[in-house]
Protein backbone atom coordinates (compact mmCIF):
# COMPACT_ATOMS: atom_id res chain seq x y z
CA UNK A 1 0.00 0.00 0.00
CA UNK A 2 1.20 3.49 -0.80
CA UNK A 3 0.12 5.96 1.10
CA UNK A 4 0.70 9.48 -0.03
CA UNK A 5 3.06 12.16 1.73
CA UNK A 6 0.90 13.92 3.91
CA UNK A 7 0.61 17.64 3.24
CA UNK A 8 2.09 17.19 -0.69
CA UNK A 9 -0.88 18.14 -3.45
CA UNK A 10 -1.29 16.19 -5.96
CA UNK A 11 -1.37 18.10 -9.80
CA UNK A 12 -4.13 18.20 -11.56
CA UNK A 13 -1.63 16.22 -14.65
CA UNK A 14 -1.47 13.27 -12.07
CA UNK A 15 -5.39 13.61 -11.75
CA UNK A 16 -6.39 13.77 -15.41
CA UNK A 17 -3.58 10.68 -15.57
CA UNK A 18 -4.73 7.82 -13.77
CA UNK A 19 -3.02 3.99 -13.75
CA UNK A 20 -6.18 2.59 -11.89
CA UNK A 21 -9.77 3.72 -11.31
CA UNK A 22 -12.28 2.29 -8.39
CA UNK A 23 -16.00 2.89 -8.57
CA UNK A 24 -17.21 2.45 -5.28
CA UNK A 25 -21.13 2.17 -4.70
CA UNK A 26 -21.68 0.37 -7.61
CA UNK A 27 -24.35 -1.83 -8.39
CA UNK A 28 -25.53 -4.74 -11.11
CA UNK A 29 -27.72 -3.72 -14.13
CA UNK A 30 -31.20 -4.24 -13.34
CA UNK A 31 -33.49 -6.62 -14.23
CA UNK A 32 -34.38 -4.31 -16.99
CA UNK A 33 -30.77 -3.51 -17.96
CA UNK A 34 -30.93 -0.44 -15.79
CA UNK A 35 -27.42 1.04 -14.72
CA UNK A 36 -26.74 3.87 -11.32
CA UNK A 37 -24.26 5.72 -12.21
CA UNK A 38 -21.70 3.77 -10.63
CA UNK A 39 -22.85 1.18 -13.35
CA UNK A 40 -22.82 3.52 -16.18
CA UNK A 41 -19.19 4.62 -15.31
CA UNK A 42 -17.77 0.98 -14.64
CA UNK A 43 -19.13 -0.17 -18.09
CA UNK A 44 -18.12 3.66 -20.04
CA UNK A 45 -14.52 2.77 -18.53
CA UNK A 46 -14.37 -0.91 -20.31
CA UNK A 47 -16.21 0.39 -23.78
CA UNK A 48 -13.81 3.07 -23.91
CA UNK A 49 -10.78 0.61 -22.75
CA UNK A 50 -9.14 1.19 -19.83
CA UNK A 51 -7.28 -0.93 -18.67
CA UNK A 52 -7.55 -1.41 -14.50
CA UNK A 53 -11.20 -0.74 -13.34
CA UNK A 54 -12.34 -1.83 -9.78
CA UNK A 55 -15.99 -2.03 -8.85
CA UNK A 56 -16.24 -1.47 -4.74
CA UNK A 57 -19.31 -3.36 -3.50
CA UNK A 58 -18.98 -5.97 -0.72
CA UNK A 59 -22.45 -7.49 -2.34
CA UNK A 60 -20.94 -8.91 -5.47
CA UNK A 61 -18.00 -11.18 -6.40
CA UNK A 62 -18.32 -9.83 -10.55
CA UNK A 63 -19.97 -6.75 -11.88
CA UNK A 64 -19.84 -6.51 -16.12
CA UNK A 65 -17.58 -9.44 -15.95
CA UNK A 66 -15.00 -8.47 -13.60
CA UNK A 67 -14.24 -8.66 -10.54
CA UNK A 68 -16.11 -6.28 -7.43
CA UNK A 69 -13.95 -5.80 -4.32
CA UNK A 70 -15.61 -5.60 -1.09
CA UNK A 71 -13.68 -2.13 -0.31
CA UNK A 72 -10.79 -0.31 -1.67
CA UNK A 73 -7.87 -1.95 0.33
CA UNK A 74 -8.73 -5.33 -1.16
CA UNK A 75 -8.44 -4.19 -4.62
CA UNK A 76 -4.61 -5.46 -5.65
CA UNK A 77 -3.48 -2.81 -8.07
CA UNK A 78 -2.68 0.50 -7.45
CA UNK A 79 -5.58 2.76 -7.76
CA UNK A 80 -5.28 6.50 -8.50
CA UNK A 81 -8.73 7.56 -9.24
CA UNK A 82 -11.82 6.62 -7.11
CA UNK A 83 -15.24 7.57 -7.97
CA UNK A 84 -17.78 7.55 -5.38
CA UNK A 85 -21.91 6.70 -5.62
CA UNK A 86 -22.41 6.04 -1.85
CA UNK A 87 -24.41 7.88 1.00
CA UNK A 88 -22.47 11.09 2.35
CA UNK A 89 -22.23 10.27 5.62
CA UNK A 90 -20.54 7.16 4.30
CA UNK A 91 -17.78 9.46 2.92
CA UNK A 92 -15.38 10.08 5.49
CA UNK A 93 -14.84 6.55 6.52
CA UNK A 94 -13.98 5.88 2.52
CA UNK A 95 -11.46 8.70 2.64
CA UNK A 96 -9.60 6.91 5.35
CA UNK A 97 -8.99 3.87 3.17
CA UNK A 98 -8.56 6.39 0.11
CA UNK A 99 -5.34 7.82 1.72
CA UNK A 100 -3.68 4.33 2.90
CA UNK A 101 -4.59 3.40 -0.72
CA UNK A 102 -2.15 6.11 -1.82
CA UNK A 103 -4.76 7.59 -3.73
CA UNK A 104 -4.70 10.60 -6.03
CA UNK A 105 -7.90 11.77 -6.62
CA UNK A 106 -11.74 10.96 -5.52
CA UNK A 107 -14.67 12.22 -7.23
CA UNK A 108 -17.74 12.36 -5.10
CA UNK A 109 -20.83 11.82 -7.55
CA UNK A 110 -22.49 11.59 -4.40
CA UNK A 111 -24.68 14.76 -3.85
CA UNK A 112 -26.25 15.93 -0.36
CA UNK A 113 -23.53 18.03 0.99
CA UNK A 114 -23.51 21.76 1.15
CA UNK A 115 -25.74 22.17 -2.04
CA UNK A 116 -28.35 21.06 0.25
CA UNK A 117 -28.55 24.45 2.64
CA UNK A 118 -27.94 22.29 5.60
CA UNK A 119 -25.33 23.29 7.93
CA UNK A 120 -24.02 19.67 9.16
CA UNK A 121 -23.93 18.65 5.47
CA UNK A 122 -21.68 21.39 4.87
CA UNK A 123 -19.62 21.01 7.68
CA UNK A 124 -19.56 17.21 6.19
CA UNK A 125 -18.05 19.22 3.30
CA UNK A 126 -15.53 20.86 5.31
CA UNK A 127 -14.13 17.59 6.85
CA UNK A 128 -13.72 15.69 3.55
CA UNK A 129 -11.28 18.39 2.50
CA UNK A 130 -9.46 18.06 5.65
CA UNK A 131 -8.99 14.72 5.08
CA UNK A 132 -7.92 15.39 1.36
CA UNK A 133 -5.44 17.84 2.32
CA UNK A 134 -3.75 16.15 5.13
CA UNK A 135 -3.30 12.97 3.49
CA UNK A 136 -2.54 14.76 -0.47
CA UNK A 137 -5.15 13.45 -2.40
CA UNK A 138 -7.40 15.70 -4.24
CA UNK A 139 -11.84 16.04 -4.80
CA UNK A 140 -13.60 16.73 -7.20
CA UNK A 141 -16.83 17.74 -6.85
CA UNK A 142 -19.21 16.67 -4.71
CA UNK A 143 -21.93 16.58 -6.90
CA UNK A 144 -20.88 15.84 -10.07
CA UNK A 145 -20.24 13.70 -12.91
CA UNK A 146 -16.14 14.13 -13.06
CA UNK A 147 -13.59 13.10 -15.63
CA UNK A 148 -13.96 12.57 -19.19
CA UNK A 149 -10.04 12.15 -20.63
CA UNK A 150 -10.22 10.77 -24.21
CA UNK A 151 -6.56 9.87 -24.77
CA UNK A 152 -6.23 8.22 -21.07
CA UNK A 153 -9.54 6.39 -21.91
CA UNK A 154 -11.27 7.48 -18.87
CA UNK A 155 -14.82 7.90 -19.97
CA UNK A 156 -18.12 8.93 -17.76
CA UNK A 157 -20.35 8.05 -20.52
CA UNK A 158 -21.07 5.41 -23.19
CA UNK A 159 -22.25 7.69 -26.34
CA UNK A 160 -19.72 10.62 -26.61
CA UNK A 161 -16.12 10.13 -29.66
CA UNK A 162 -13.69 8.68 -27.67
CA UNK A 163 -11.14 9.82 -30.47
CA UNK A 164 -9.22 12.68 -28.36
CA UNK A 165 -9.10 16.62 -29.99
CA UNK A 166 -7.99 20.27 -28.40
CA UNK A 167 -10.91 21.58 -26.49
CA UNK A 168 -10.99 21.45 -23.20
CA UNK A 169 -14.64 21.89 -21.06
CA UNK A 170 -15.22 23.09 -17.49
CA UNK A 171 -18.14 22.73 -15.74
CA UNK A 172 -19.96 23.06 -12.88
CA UNK A 173 -23.01 21.15 -14.22
CA UNK A 174 -22.58 17.16 -14.69
CA UNK A 175 -25.18 17.49 -17.62
CA UNK A 176 -23.27 19.75 -19.68
CA UNK A 177 -20.55 17.40 -19.34
CA UNK A 178 -22.06 14.83 -20.88
CA UNK A 179 -24.37 16.51 -23.25
CA UNK A 180 -21.63 19.18 -24.85
CA UNK A 181 -19.14 16.14 -26.07
CA UNK A 182 -22.28 14.16 -27.48
CA UNK A 183 -24.14 17.52 -29.17
CA UNK A 184 -20.63 18.46 -30.69
CA UNK A 185 -19.41 15.57 -31.25
CA UNK A 186 -21.16 15.11 -35.32
CA UNK A 187 -19.57 18.76 -35.98
CA UNK A 188 -16.02 17.37 -35.37
CA UNK A 189 -15.58 18.91 -31.87
CA UNK A 190 -12.82 16.29 -29.57
CA UNK A 191 -12.13 16.96 -26.46
CA UNK A 192 -8.57 17.01 -24.59
CA UNK A 193 -10.39 16.70 -21.20
CA UNK A 194 -13.70 17.32 -19.94
CA UNK A 195 -14.12 17.44 -15.97
CA UNK A 196 -17.27 18.59 -14.42
CA UNK A 197 -16.66 19.93 -10.52
CA UNK A 198 -19.95 20.58 -8.65
CA UNK A 199 -19.68 22.12 -5.56
CA UNK A 200 -15.77 23.05 -6.43
CA UNK A 201 -15.11 22.10 -2.93
CA UNK A 202 -11.33 21.33 -3.99
CA UNK A 203 -10.98 21.41 -7.39
CA UNK A 204 -12.28 24.73 -8.56
CA UNK A 205 -12.69 26.73 -11.77
CA UNK A 206 -9.18 29.00 -10.89
CA UNK A 207 -6.74 26.12 -10.52
CA UNK A 208 -8.77 24.33 -13.72
CA UNK A 209 -8.32 27.67 -15.71
CA UNK A 210 -4.57 27.96 -14.82
CA UNK A 211 -3.90 24.12 -15.75
CA UNK A 212 -5.68 24.49 -19.47
CA UNK A 213 -3.82 27.73 -20.02
CA UNK A 214 -0.48 25.26 -19.70
CA UNK A 215 -2.27 22.48 -21.44
CA UNK A 216 0.05 21.51 -24.37
CA UNK A 217 -3.22 19.08 -25.26
CA UNK A 218 -5.33 22.02 -25.38
CA UNK A 219 -6.04 24.72 -27.65
CA UNK A 220 -9.39 25.76 -26.31
CA UNK A 221 -10.71 26.85 -23.21
CA UNK A 222 -14.60 26.16 -22.81
CA UNK A 223 -16.55 26.66 -19.42
CA UNK A 224 -19.42 26.82 -17.93
CA UNK A 225 -19.59 28.52 -14.60
CA UNK A 226 -22.29 29.52 -12.05
CA UNK A 227 -20.63 31.23 -9.50
CA UNK A 228 -17.12 31.54 -7.94
CA UNK A 229 -16.32 31.51 -4.44
CA UNK A 230 -12.04 33.68 -4.99
CA UNK A 231 -13.86 36.41 -7.56
CA UNK A 232 -9.95 38.01 -7.82
CA UNK A 233 -8.14 34.55 -8.57
CA UNK A 234 -10.86 34.02 -10.97
CA UNK A 235 -10.31 37.46 -12.22
CA UNK A 236 -6.47 36.12 -12.81
CA UNK A 237 -6.50 33.27 -13.95
CA UNK A 238 -9.20 33.94 -16.51
CA UNK A 239 -7.13 37.04 -18.23
CA UNK A 240 -3.94 34.47 -17.81
CA UNK A 241 -5.83 31.25 -20.31
CA UNK A 242 -7.62 34.30 -22.18
CA UNK A 243 -4.19 35.92 -23.37
CA UNK A 244 -2.61 32.73 -24.21
CA UNK A 245 -5.80 30.70 -25.73
CA UNK A 246 -9.53 31.34 -26.82
CA UNK A 247 -11.45 31.10 -23.78
CA UNK A 248 -15.32 30.42 -24.15
CA UNK A 249 -17.69 31.38 -21.14
CA UNK A 250 -20.85 30.48 -19.97
CA UNK A 251 -22.47 31.84 -17.09
CA UNK A 252 -25.42 30.09 -15.89
CA UNK A 253 -27.49 32.17 -13.35
CA UNK A 254 -28.24 35.28 -15.11
CA UNK A 255 -31.66 35.75 -13.76
CA UNK A 256 -32.90 35.97 -10.31
CA UNK A 257 -34.65 32.73 -10.98
CA UNK A 258 -31.40 31.11 -12.49
CA UNK A 259 -29.83 32.19 -9.50
CA UNK A 260 -31.68 30.64 -7.00
CA UNK A 261 -31.31 27.27 -9.23
CA UNK A 262 -27.55 27.62 -8.88
CA UNK A 263 -27.31 28.37 -5.35
CA UNK A 264 -29.57 24.83 -5.11
CA UNK A 265 -27.64 23.23 -7.87
CA UNK A 266 -24.18 23.57 -6.85
CA UNK A 267 -23.83 26.00 -3.29
CA UNK A 268 -22.73 28.57 -6.20
CA UNK A 269 -23.21 32.14 -4.86
CA UNK A 270 -23.60 33.79 -7.86
CA UNK A 271 -21.67 37.63 -8.29
CA UNK A 272 -22.89 40.99 -9.96
CA UNK A 273 -23.74 40.36 -13.79
CA UNK A 274 -22.05 43.33 -14.63
CA UNK A 275 -18.93 42.72 -13.09
CA UNK A 276 -18.91 39.61 -14.63
CA UNK A 277 -19.49 40.72 -18.54
CA UNK A 278 -17.26 43.13 -17.67
CA UNK A 279 -14.56 41.15 -16.71
CA UNK A 280 -15.22 38.94 -19.63
CA UNK A 281 -14.87 42.39 -21.83
CA UNK A 282 -11.73 43.33 -20.44
CA UNK A 283 -10.03 39.54 -20.75
CA UNK A 284 -11.51 38.77 -24.00
CA UNK A 285 -13.06 36.05 -23.61
CA UNK A 286 -16.08 35.03 -25.55
CA UNK A 287 -19.24 34.93 -24.10
CA UNK A 288 -22.25 33.09 -24.66
CA UNK A 289 -25.28 32.45 -23.34
CA UNK A 290 -26.50 28.96 -24.41
CA UNK A 291 -25.03 25.33 -25.05
CA UNK A 292 -25.73 25.64 -28.17
CA UNK A 293 -23.54 28.88 -29.19
CA UNK A 294 -20.62 27.36 -27.48
CA UNK A 295 -21.24 24.75 -29.94
CA UNK A 296 -21.78 26.85 -32.30
CA UNK A 297 -18.51 28.76 -31.08
CA UNK A 298 -16.30 26.06 -31.04
CA UNK A 299 -17.09 25.03 -34.68
CA UNK A 300 -16.16 28.50 -35.64
CA UNK A 301 -12.55 28.11 -34.26
CA UNK A 302 -12.03 25.07 -34.47
CA UNK A 303 -12.85 25.03 -38.19
CA UNK A 304 -13.43 28.22 -39.74
CA UNK A 305 -9.90 28.20 -41.04
CA UNK A 306 -8.34 30.97 -41.97
CA UNK A 307 -10.29 33.16 -39.17
CA UNK A 308 -11.58 36.28 -41.35
CA UNK A 309 -9.71 39.42 -41.09
CA UNK A 310 -12.83 41.26 -40.91
CA UNK A 311 -16.79 40.84 -40.49
CA UNK A 312 -17.56 41.42 -44.88
CA UNK A 313 -19.71 37.92 -45.51
CA UNK A 314 -21.45 36.78 -48.78
CA UNK A 315 -24.41 34.46 -48.91
CA UNK A 316 -24.33 31.89 -51.59
CA UNK A 317 -26.85 29.20 -52.20
CA UNK A 318 -30.77 28.75 -53.59
CA UNK A 319 -33.62 30.51 -52.35
CA UNK A 320 -34.55 33.85 -52.58
CA UNK A 321 -36.38 33.26 -49.05
CA UNK A 322 -33.12 32.34 -47.27
CA UNK A 323 -31.14 35.03 -49.18
CA UNK A 324 -33.16 37.12 -47.20
CA UNK A 325 -33.35 35.91 -44.00
CA UNK A 326 -29.54 35.10 -44.24
CA UNK A 327 -28.74 39.11 -44.76
CA UNK A 328 -30.99 39.65 -41.72
CA UNK A 329 -29.53 37.21 -39.69
CA UNK A 330 -25.73 38.09 -40.49
CA UNK A 331 -26.38 42.15 -39.96
CA UNK A 332 -28.21 41.96 -36.86
CA UNK A 333 -25.39 39.81 -35.48
CA UNK A 334 -23.48 42.31 -35.99
CA UNK A 335 -21.61 41.35 -39.63
CA UNK A 336 -21.72 43.04 -42.51
CA UNK A 337 -23.29 42.05 -46.19
CA UNK A 338 -21.53 44.27 -48.55
CA UNK A 339 -23.15 44.72 -51.98
CA UNK A 340 -20.46 43.11 -54.46
CA UNK A 341 -19.00 45.48 -56.91
CA UNK A 342 -19.86 45.75 -60.50
CA UNK A 343 -17.16 43.32 -61.55
CA UNK A 344 -17.68 40.37 -59.45
CA UNK A 345 -21.48 40.94 -60.57
CA UNK A 346 -20.72 41.02 -64.43
CA UNK A 347 -17.97 38.12 -63.77
CA UNK A 348 -20.73 36.02 -61.88
CA UNK A 349 -23.39 36.57 -64.78
CA UNK A 350 -21.05 35.41 -67.42
CA UNK A 351 -21.16 31.60 -65.88
CA UNK A 352 -24.68 32.00 -63.70
CA UNK A 353 -27.82 31.74 -64.78
CA UNK A 354 -29.62 35.45 -64.94
CA UNK A 355 -33.38 34.88 -65.25
CA UNK A 356 -34.16 34.98 -61.29
CA UNK A 357 -31.13 35.27 -59.76
CA UNK A 358 -29.72 37.97 -57.45
CA UNK A 359 -25.53 38.61 -57.49
CA UNK A 360 -25.14 41.98 -55.12
CA UNK A 361 -25.01 39.61 -52.06
CA UNK A 362 -26.30 37.58 -51.19
CA UNK A 363 -25.68 35.43 -54.79
CA UNK A 364 -28.65 33.26 -55.66
CA UNK A 365 -29.18 31.16 -58.62
CA UNK A 366 -30.81 27.76 -59.10
CA UNK A 367 -28.07 25.75 -60.01
CA UNK A 368 -25.86 26.68 -56.99
CA UNK A 369 -25.72 22.95 -56.00
CA UNK A 370 -24.30 21.96 -59.50
CA UNK A 371 -20.24 21.83 -58.54
CA UNK A 372 -18.71 23.84 -61.04
CA UNK A 373 -21.48 27.11 -60.14
CA UNK A 374 -20.12 26.21 -56.71
CA UNK A 375 -16.89 27.09 -57.38
CA UNK A 376 -16.95 30.10 -59.66
CA UNK A 377 -19.34 31.48 -56.96
CA UNK A 378 -16.85 30.93 -54.00
CA UNK A 379 -13.94 31.79 -56.25
CA UNK A 380 -15.49 35.10 -58.03
CA UNK A 381 -16.86 36.13 -54.89
CA UNK A 382 -14.13 35.46 -52.51
CA UNK A 383 -11.72 37.70 -54.29
CA UNK A 384 -13.62 40.65 -53.35
CA UNK A 385 -11.49 42.65 -50.25
CA UNK A 386 -14.61 43.24 -48.28
CA UNK A 387 -15.34 39.64 -48.37
CA UNK A 388 -13.99 37.59 -45.24
CA UNK A 389 -15.98 35.01 -44.78
CA UNK A 390 -18.48 32.95 -47.78
CA UNK A 391 -21.63 31.16 -46.20
CA UNK A 392 -22.87 28.42 -48.66
CA UNK A 393 -26.40 27.58 -47.47
CA UNK A 394 -28.32 24.06 -48.23
CA UNK A 395 -31.77 22.71 -47.10
CA UNK A 396 -33.17 26.23 -46.50
CA UNK A 397 -35.52 26.37 -49.43
CA UNK A 398 -35.96 22.70 -50.54
CA UNK A 399 -38.73 21.78 -52.85
CA UNK A 400 -40.79 18.55 -51.71
CA UNK A 401 -38.40 16.93 -48.91
CA UNK A 402 -35.24 17.95 -47.72
CA UNK A 403 -33.15 17.65 -50.41
CA UNK A 404 -34.96 14.73 -52.79
CA UNK A 405 -31.86 12.47 -51.86
CA UNK A 406 -30.11 14.58 -54.28
CA UNK A 407 -27.49 16.15 -51.23
CA UNK A 408 -26.81 12.42 -49.05
CA UNK A 409 -25.43 11.23 -53.00
CA UNK A 410 -21.44 10.91 -53.28
CA UNK A 411 -22.11 12.29 -56.72
CA UNK A 412 -23.01 15.17 -54.95
CA UNK A 413 -21.05 15.09 -51.77
CA UNK A 414 -17.39 14.17 -53.33
CA UNK A 415 -17.32 16.87 -56.16
CA UNK A 416 -19.11 19.82 -53.59
CA UNK A 417 -16.44 19.00 -50.51
CA UNK A 418 -13.80 19.51 -52.99
CA UNK A 419 -14.54 22.54 -54.90
CA UNK A 420 -14.86 24.02 -51.80
CA UNK A 421 -11.98 23.34 -49.96
CA UNK A 422 -10.18 24.52 -52.60
CA UNK A 423 -11.74 27.43 -53.36
CA UNK A 424 -11.40 28.45 -49.68
CA UNK A 425 -7.44 27.69 -50.21
CA UNK A 426 -7.38 29.63 -52.95
CA UNK A 427 -9.22 33.09 -51.51
CA UNK A 428 -7.48 32.24 -48.45
CA UNK A 429 -11.02 32.82 -46.39
CA UNK A 430 -13.19 30.73 -44.90
CA UNK A 431 -16.49 28.93 -46.08
CA UNK A 432 -19.22 28.55 -43.70
CA UNK A 433 -21.98 25.62 -44.30
CA UNK A 434 -24.83 26.56 -42.98
CA UNK A 435 -27.53 23.02 -42.68
CA UNK A 436 -31.22 23.36 -41.44
CA UNK A 437 -32.33 20.38 -40.19
CA UNK A 438 -34.99 18.56 -41.48
CA UNK A 439 -38.09 17.45 -39.15
CA UNK A 440 -39.28 14.29 -41.45
CA UNK A 441 -37.05 11.16 -40.62
CA UNK A 442 -35.98 10.75 -44.03
CA UNK A 443 -35.16 14.22 -44.72
CA UNK A 444 -32.85 13.82 -41.35
CA UNK A 445 -30.85 10.57 -42.86
CA UNK A 446 -29.57 12.97 -45.88
CA UNK A 447 -29.25 15.73 -43.64
CA UNK A 448 -26.51 13.44 -40.84
CA UNK A 449 -24.96 12.04 -44.36
CA UNK A 450 -24.04 15.46 -45.73
CA UNK A 451 -23.47 16.63 -42.20
CA UNK A 452 -20.72 13.88 -41.74
CA UNK A 453 -19.04 14.23 -45.58
CA UNK A 454 -18.69 17.96 -44.89
CA UNK A 455 -17.25 17.47 -41.16
CA UNK A 456 -15.13 14.89 -42.59
CA UNK A 457 -13.42 17.11 -45.17
CA UNK A 458 -12.75 19.71 -42.27
CA UNK A 459 -15.50 22.46 -42.82
CA UNK A 460 -17.45 24.07 -40.15
CA UNK A 461 -21.50 23.27 -40.36
CA UNK A 462 -23.86 25.48 -39.01
CA UNK A 463 -27.70 24.24 -38.10
CA UNK A 464 -28.98 28.15 -38.70
CA UNK A 465 -27.52 31.04 -40.15
CA UNK A 466 -28.73 32.80 -36.53
CA UNK A 467 -26.38 30.28 -35.33
CA UNK A 468 -23.68 30.80 -37.79
CA UNK A 469 -24.29 34.51 -37.63
CA UNK A 470 -24.06 34.78 -33.90
CA UNK A 471 -20.90 32.43 -33.66
CA UNK A 472 -18.89 34.30 -36.08
CA UNK A 473 -19.79 37.46 -35.12
CA UNK A 474 -18.28 36.70 -31.45
CA UNK A 475 -15.09 35.10 -33.52
CA UNK A 476 -14.47 37.89 -35.60
CA UNK A 477 -14.58 40.28 -32.26
CA UNK A 478 -12.40 38.38 -30.10
CA UNK A 479 -9.55 38.05 -33.13
CA UNK A 480 -10.05 41.94 -33.72
CA UNK A 481 -9.81 42.18 -30.08
CA UNK A 482 -6.87 40.11 -29.51
CA UNK A 483 -5.22 41.75 -32.85
CA UNK A 484 -5.58 45.22 -30.82
CA UNK A 485 -3.84 43.92 -27.46
CA UNK A 486 -0.96 42.21 -29.12
CA UNK A 487 0.16 45.20 -31.45
CA UNK A 488 0.24 47.72 -28.22
CA UNK A 489 3.79 48.03 -27.47
CA UNK A 490 4.41 46.71 -24.00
Amino acid sequence: MDKNSAGKQVSLEEVFNPRGVAVVGVSAPTTSGGFSFGGLVVLSLIRAGFPAIYPINPKYSEILGIPCYPNLLAVPGPVDHVVVNIPAESCLALLDECAVKGVRSVHFFTAGFGESGDEDRAALEQAMLNKARANGFRIIGPNCIGLFVPRRRVANSIDVPLDPGPVAFMTQSGGHAQILPKSSGPRGIRFSKVVSYGNALDVNECELLEYFARDDETEIIAAYVEGVRDGEGFARALATAARRKPVIVYKGGKTEAGQRAALGHTASMTSSIAVFEALCRQTNAIQVDHLDEMIDTLTALRFAQPLPAGTGAAMIGAGGGPAVLGSDELERAGLSVPRLSREVQDELKRHLPIAGSIFTNPVDTLNLIDPRAIDVALRTVGSSPDIHMLVYHLGFHPIGSWGMGRFSTPAFLEPVTAVIRAAREAVGKPVLIALRPPEDLEGMKEFLAAQEAFVAAGLPVFHSLRGLAGAMSRVAEWKRRKNRTTSIPS
